[in-house]
Formats: structure tokens, C-alpha cells, sequence
């Protein structure tokens, strides 16, 4: 009872202060209510209002209160572009830009935003440091003086350090973005001012795209001599529209799943008539850039889109690469409970040994909360899997390519598309269930957020070496085919990197070099060797070629992708070929030492 009459008296209180400071309110901030002789509160702040007055309502532009009212409502359509709200929506092929030295041969979304670009570049230069260590090294000898590159990839800060080591080189660049939604507005007008002609602005739609790769490819009194590519669009498009030119091109870089899959096809149906460079399946790339940038990235495009919390959600990814390995690592870290989808059984024997379930889509679909695509490949999660997720679901690519969702299915009248931010889409039933997508399908991590700088260095040393190779080497070298980076140059880009950790490698004796059998100064791994898996994989792909092998026959074998020898053989005499070649050499070492 005193406990009660106590806060009946603070009660009490309350209600005579509220009334004291009711009587204080002048009376031109509230009406008379005549039907129950109440005062209503209407207190009217002038000055907010007058400043809220202040933000720019002009046609062409959305206004504050717009853009917070009705960002989560909106529908669109398919050509909804997701660029910053305060940003012209004029396209940039309308506009007339110049830069502070005259030059119109780009086109970016406001190349005013040159000065914050060079910014942006410095900034990750300070983590490039084996690619500025090259670019020092080299930029005296100018290996690739007369290379005209054309190349298409995102356009971020570390591709603008990437094409600026080109420059510095010796080598003239003309650039267009491999993915609608990852460009950097302000450090494709870095590069613009620099004098770089670069066709690239974020939000572009599909004609936009195919325009863009279309201008780097035909500029005035200039024609390519090498390719740099991203998911092989620019190599598509050269080998359709510039037949000529194409046939002139010196060689191909190919840094993404998706672009070595064309190449191979390419190869396949015997019109691959240039040499091109599998990066993709670099160590330096595979390892650092696949498994490591995507452990990080995954997360970080995750919560800065849903700012969703992970322990004890249900996700499944689909493919267990090295990307898929870098995800589920990062989930399992956060407490999620992870479920994966694989073709390959050795990749499926991994991912059991560290202790994930490895399902079938179907069996998990209705019940996880996140659903997440790395395979490089199409129609992996389709619309009789949308349709029985989960109220709720996320669904994300990190594969290069917009092919693994079947976002198209999505686009019909009966499902309701809501923006709720840049990047996030909530997808209605007509039951009132909903999924969250992401970036349309695309590329998660580089569409809703950045991915480490360094590993970036990596792989854009490895994609430099590949280039200054190809473009130096001697004819005869390379043939009309595809080809892995040598290992010495894996190697190589490892051993730049090295000092920024203040690592110190071991050097071999001459009696341990003997006893290996193995040059001091390397290359320590054959080529065969992959840190992906501990297989020596390139004595099989020696014998299929890299289109037989990327046809991936369902039944297998081989799942993993080939290289080098247009010549079809058994697996199963491959592989007693390789025993007896191991059993020849493990004789010779015998012999040696003996």
C-alpha cells in the first residue's frame, strides 16, 4: 500500500505540472475545440519549416520529403536506376562535359567530381603498395609502350590505381564498366580529367552498358591491340561487332569464371584465333581474391544493405568454390547456421569436413532466411524456388554474373516491386509475402558495398604481369588458346605483397634445393599446382580442352575446368599417365640421391 500511495502522490504531481505548463502555451498556438470545450495542441515550428524550405524542389531532381516519404514505396519498373537521389537524373549521353584540359572523350555522370575521384584513388594507392612497387619497378623500361588497352571492369578506386600503372607504363587505355551498379561516379571522373576515356557512370541501364563497351572499342584514329575483361562482354562484343579488330588483338587478359567460360567456348568452336590469359585461376587470384576479399565483402554488402543480424539465422549457399568457401566461413564465424548446394563431390567432401550440410536447394529452401549464389553459373535459383521461400528471405548473388537468379520471372504483373533502398528490393505476393533482393541479382558485393583494397593489389598485379607477358612475348610463344598464369609469376605478385605483413621467407640450401629438387629462387609449386584443391588437376586438363571441360558434364567427370591440348582422352588413362609419371620421377629422385 505505501509503495502504491506513493506513486498515486507522483501521479498527482504530474498532473498539476502538465496543467501549470499547458496554461503557459500562448494562445495562438492552439484552438478552442467547441464541441467538448478542449483546448487542441497545434504548435506550428516556423523556423523548421522555413529551413525545411531551403532543400531544392526543382523539376528533375527529388526533394526531401520524396525521398523519404516514398522511397520505401515506390514501385518501378526494370529500368529503375539506383543512383544517388540528389544527383541530376539527366543521362550522361545528353550531357556535354569537357574536361579541365578540353577533352570530350568520355562520358561519366559529373566529371566536377574529378577532384574527390583523386581522392579516393590516393587513398587506396596507400594499400596498392606491390602495384605502385611495379609500376616504379617497370615504369622506366615502359613494357607496354604501343599497347592500346581496352578494358572492361568495375570502376572503383582500385581499378582507377590498376589503369593508371597502365598508363604509367607506357600503355593508352580506353575503359567502359563490366557491371551496371559497382561503378564509382567520382573515380571515373578522376579518370576522365586524367585522360583516360572512360564510358562508365553507376545506374546505367542495359542499352547504356552495351554502348559504353561500344565507345571504348571505337575510338576516333585509335584501334585496340589487347583486351582486359571482366565477364567477357568486351570480348563478345569485339568478336560480333569488330571482326577486324578482333582479329588484331594481341592477346586477352580474363580475370572472372564467367569470362574464362566464354573463352573456352570460344576455343571450342575453333574461333578463338587469339592467346589469352586464364587469370581466374591464377593462384594469386583463387586464393586471395575468391576465397579471402569475399570472407570479408559478403558480410559487409550484407549488413550495410539489411543490416541483418547472422547468429542463429539458417543460410545456404549455393556452389562451395573458393568464393562459396569465403562465405560460409564468414556466416559460420557470425553463429549462422550454414547449408550448401554443390555439383562437384570433392568440393562437397570440403565443405562436410568443415561441418556444413550439404543439401539439395529444395530440401532447405523453405526454411532458410539467406540465400546466397557462387557458382558462375545460370537458372540456379529459380521461381519455383522464390515462390516457396520464406516471408522475409534474402536473396543475393556474389557470382560475377546477373544469370544466377532468375530475376526475369520476377518482373510480372501479379508480384509488387517496392524500393526500399539503393540496392534493396522487396518483391510482394500476392498473399503478402515478400523477399528482399539484392542489387537485382547482381553482383552483391561490389553493388551494395566496396571489397578490400589490398586484395584488389593482388589480383591487379597478377592481371598487369598477364598483360605486359602477352604483350612482350616472342611469337610462337603463345597459340591460339587459353593459358594459366606461369607460376613464377604467381609466385612473383606473392612476394611483392610480402613486406607489408614484414614477412621473411626461409631461403632453401643448396643440399634442401637438391633434396626437393627444386631451384633456390623457385618456381617452388609445378603448374598443375592449384591452391584450391590439393590435386594436380593441369595433368587432366593438359588433355581436355578448356571447352570440353567447361561444358562440365553432368555425370562428370571432370568438373573442374581445362587447359591446353584440343585433344580429348579417358580420364581413367590420364590418370594412369600421371601414376606412372609420378612413379618415374619418385625413381629418378632415388636414383639421384642414392
Amino acid at each position: 500500500m505505501a509503495v502504491w500511495r506513493r506513486h498515486s502522490s507522483n501521479i498527482r504531481d504530474l498532473k498539476q505540472f502538465a496543467k501549470e505548463e499547458w496554461s503557459k502555451i500562448p494562445a495562438e498556438h492552439y484552438k478552442l475545440n467547441e464541441d467538448n470545450n478542449t483546448k487542441e495542441f497545434q504548435i506550428q515550428f516556423a523556423d523548421d519549416m522555413q529551413e525545411f524550405s531551403k532543400f531544392p524542389t526543382k523539376t528533375g531532381r527529388r526533394s526531401l520529403s520524396r525521398s523519404i516519404s516514398q522511397s520505401s514505396t515506390d514501385s518501378y519498373s526494370s529500368v529503375a536506376s539506383y543512383t544517388d537521389s540528389s544527383d541530376d537524373e539527366t543521362s550522361p549521353r545528353d550531357k556535354q562535359q569537357t574536361t579541365s584540359k578540353g577533352s570530350s572523350d568520355f562520358c561519366v555522370k559529373n566529371v566536377k567530381q574529378a577532384e574527390f575521384g583523386r581522392r579516393e584513388i590516393e587513398i587506396a594507392e596507400q594499400e596498392m603498395t606491390a602495384l605502385i612497387s611495379l609500376r616504379k619497378r617497370a615504369q622506366g623500361e615502359k613494357p607496354l609502350a604501343g599497347a592500346k588497352i581496352v578494358g572492361c571492369t568495375h570502376i572503383t578506386a582500385q581499378t582507377g590505381v590498376l589503369i593508371e600503372t597502365l598508363c604509367a607504363l607506357g600503355a593508352q587505355c580506353r575503359w567502359s564498366a563490366c557491371n551496371i551498379y559497382s561503378t564509382q561516379n567520382e573515380v571515373a571522373a578522376a579518370l576522365a580529367e586524367s585522360g583516360v576515356a572512360v564510358f562508365a557512370w553507376k545506374g546505367e541501364s542495359e542499352d547504356d552498358f552495351w554502348w559504353c563497351i561500344d565507345r571504348s572499342v571505337n575510338g576516333d584514329s585509335w584501334q585496340p591491340n589487347m583486351i582486359l575483361d571482366d565477364g567477357g562482354d568486351l570480348t563478345h562484343w569485339v568478336y560480333k561487332k569488330y571482326p577486324n579488330v578482333y582479329k588484331k588483338i594481341r592477346g586477352i587478359v580474363e580475370e572472372s569464371v564467367t569470362g574464362v567460360h566464354r573463352l573456352y567456348q570460344l576455343s571450342k568452336a575453333g574461333k578463338l584465333c587469339i592467346p589469352a590469359m586464364n587469370v581466374n585461376d591464377s593462384v594469386t587470384k583463387q586464393k586471395f581474391d575468391n576465397l579471402y576479399c569475399c570472407r570479408e565483402s559478403i558480410l559487409d554488402g550484407l549488413k550495410r544493405s539489411t543490416d541483418v543480424m547472422f547468429g542463429g539465422k539458417q543460410v545456404v549457399v549455393c556452389g562451395y568454390g573458393e568464393v562459396g568457401k569465403g562465405c560460409c566461413a564468414a556466416l559460420k564465424a557470425l553463429g549462422a547456421i550454414v547449408h550448401v548446394t554443390e555439383i562437384d563431390p570433392i568440393c562437397a567432401l570440403q565443405a562436410c569436413m568443415e561441418g556444413f550440410r550439404v543439401m539439395k536447394l529444395n530440401e532447405v529452401i523453405r526454411q532458410v532466411d539467406v540465400v546466397i549464389t557462387c557458382t558462375g553459373n545460370k537458372n540456379v535459383v529459380m521461381r519455383e524456388h522464390l515462390d516457396r521461400m520464406k516471408n522475409g528471405c534474402i536473396v543475393c548473388n556474389m557470382g560475377h554474373s546477373n544469370t544466377e537468379i532468375d530475376v526475369t520471372s520476377l518482373r510480372t504483373p501479379e508480384l509488387t516491386w517496392e524500393r526500399i533502398r539503393s540496392q534493396v528490393d522487396h518483391v510482394i505476393w500476392p498473399d503478402g509475402k515478400r523477399i528482399v533482393l539484392l542489387a537485382e541479382g547482381r553482383l552483391l558485393n561490389l553493388s551494395c558495398s566496396t571489397i578490400p583494397t589490398f586484395v584488389l593489389s593482388i589480383t591487379a598485379t597478377t592481371e598487369a604481369l598477364a598483360l605486359i607477358e602477352l604483350y612482350n612475348a616472342p611469337e610462337g610463344r603463345y597459340k591460339q588458346d587459353v593459358y594459366l598464369l606461369p607460376k613464377k609469376m604467381d609466385e612473383y605478385v606473392a612476394s611483392l605483397h610480402l613486406p607489408s605483413f614484414d614477412a621473411h621467407l626461409t631461403e632453401l640450401t643448396d643440399d634442401q634445393a637438391k633434396y626437393l629438387g627444386l631451384n633456390k629462387n623457385g618456381p617452388f609449386k609445378p603448374n598443375y599446382y592449384s591452391a584450391a584443391i590439393m590435386f594436380p588437376k593441369s595433368h587432366i586438363e593438359n588433355e581436355w580442352s578448356g571447352a570440353q571441360a567447361s561444358d562440365l558434364q553432368r555425370n562428370g567427370p571432370c568438373w573442374k575446368r581445362g587447359n591446353g591440348s584440343s585433344t580429348s582422352k579417358s580420364i581413367v588413362h590420364v590418370m594412369r599417365r600421371n601414376f606412372v609419371m609420378y612413379f618415374i620421377r619418385e625413381i629418378f629422385f632415388f636414383l639421384l640421391l642414392d
